[in-house]
């Protein structure tokens, strides 16, 4: 699902970046460009970014 129309930026790509070692909503816009045109993008990345970062918490979290 495109997030971010005006960059092209899909739902994966914040996946991904997450899964890669970005842990915030300032870190993946400088590294994909998101929410730097219009910004509608910024609400919906955000709750990807913290349901992703809560997906790798519990991971970690039942591993210990």
């Amino acid at each position: 699902m495109y997030v971010c129309l005006c960059r092209g930026i899909t739902d994966q790509d914040i996946k991904d970046a997450v899964a890669n070692g970005t842990e915030s909503y300032r870190e993946i816009r400088e590294q994909l460009g998101l929410g730097t045109c219009c910004g509608r993008c910024a609400p919906e990345a955000k709750a990807i970014i913290s349901e992703e970062l809560a997906e790798i918490a519990a991971r970690i979290s039942v591993a210990a």
